[in-house]
């Protein structure tokens, strides 16, 4: 099976919110005023809630990666500067002074913070850790620093991501011989079988179903005409039920054929032009007999892989490919055949 995936790249969103549905790769808003506004609303409120943190340090696979990274590779931290791009809770800044950092600048653009400063100064560390409220892109930091680490990656890595800032703080802060904690990452598509197409096709035929009732008991018993809107509540429900892509948690069963190489990312090297757009044709060969292909699954991969210069001791993957066993917050992104 041969195709092209082609997308924008996410700004910051609400990354740890409730999932539903969403584009595989939406672009981003236009303007930069709008930008930040969004920012605000869907990313920067939605992190500012401890339930949401503890989503995240509940996710095994996340926190086991993280945790691994650091401390089977902790002669990287000892006597270094680290900068934590979007600290949160502050448990990657915590991790990293217990490595043996020198300096660790934790930037949380949230009143989380709040809740961060008290973590650090309860397990012995504020004299260490520095907590600063405030984005990335405008606080400042006193010295460059020897690496940069933040769990970044967004729904199929880019949705709702906040690599744009991790960019940034690299292109700013990061010393020539720095290091990227992920350092790689990559994302992946493969073909499925799913009933979550049928459910989508069933939600679009209730829903215009229901806006039939509706119609007619406001005119009965209002004495108004709503049939001017059906046009638009029908093409609002097709792109919402038909023409998204959704949150799912899927089984290995589930994958058809080979898994599909879409992007690799250098996080040392990589643009912001490189992640705006996902443009890559591939082939997925469909692998099992007598089977339906039902849609497609995306999915994406970290490594720590350490700088070309200076090598990890132990390199760590943290996958959100369908597994039986621990999931990750993450899920995949799940584009059915019943788009339109």
């Amino acid at each position: 099976m041969n195709g092209i995936v082609h997308g924008g790249g996410g700004a910051p969103g609400a990354r740890g919110s409730a999932p539903g549905a969403a584009a595989m790769v939406p672009p981003k808003t236009a303007g930069a005023a709008a930008d930040k506004a969004a920012d605000f609303a869907n990313y920067f409120c939605t992190y500012a809630f401890l339930y949401h943190q503890k989503e995240m340090l509940s996710d095994r696979v996340r926190m086991d990666a993280y945790y691994t990274a650091i401390f089977r590779n902790a002669r990287h931290f000892v006597g270094k500067t680290v900068l934590d791009v979007g600290t949160g809770s502050g448990i990657l800044a915590i991790w990293s002074a217990q490595a043996g950092a020198r300096k660790v600048y934790a930037v949380e653009a949230t009143n989380m913070s709040q809740h961060a400063k008290k973590l650090v100064a309860a397990n012995g560390f504020h004299d260490v850790v520095e907590v600063i409220e405030g984005s990335i892109e405008d606080i400042s930091l006193p010295e460059q620093v020897d690496i940069i680490i933040s769990e970044w990656m967004g729904y199929f890595l880019l949705r709702e991501s906040m690599f744009d800032s991790v960019i940034i703080a690299r292109d700013r802060w990061l010393k020539p011989t720095g290091i990227m904690y992920p350092s790689h990452a990559r994302m992946w598509l493969a073909p499925i079988k799913t009933r979550l197409g049928d459910q989508r096709v069933q939600e679009y035929q209730n829903a215009m179903a229901d806006w039939g009732c509706f119609t007619q008991k406001t005119s009965d018993y209002y004495g108004v005409d709503m049939g001017i809107l059906t046009t638009s509540y029908f093409e609002e429900q097709k792109k919402y039920c038909l023409q998204t892509s959704l949150w799912n948690s899927l089984y290995p069963s589930q994958v058809i054929g080979t898994p599909a190489l879409v992007k690799e990312i250098d996080c040392l090297k990589a643009t912001l032009k490189d992640v705006a757009s996902v443009f890559s044709p591939f082939k997925m060969p469909v692998t099992s007999q007598e089977t339906r292909l039902c849609g497609f699954a995306g999915w994406f991969d970290v490594h720590f892989k350490g700088s070309p210069h200076d090598l990890v001791d132990h390199e760590i993957e943290l996958t959100t490919a369908p597994r039986d066993d621990e999931t990750t917050h993450w899920g995949q992104q799940v584009c059915t055949n019943s788009l339109k």
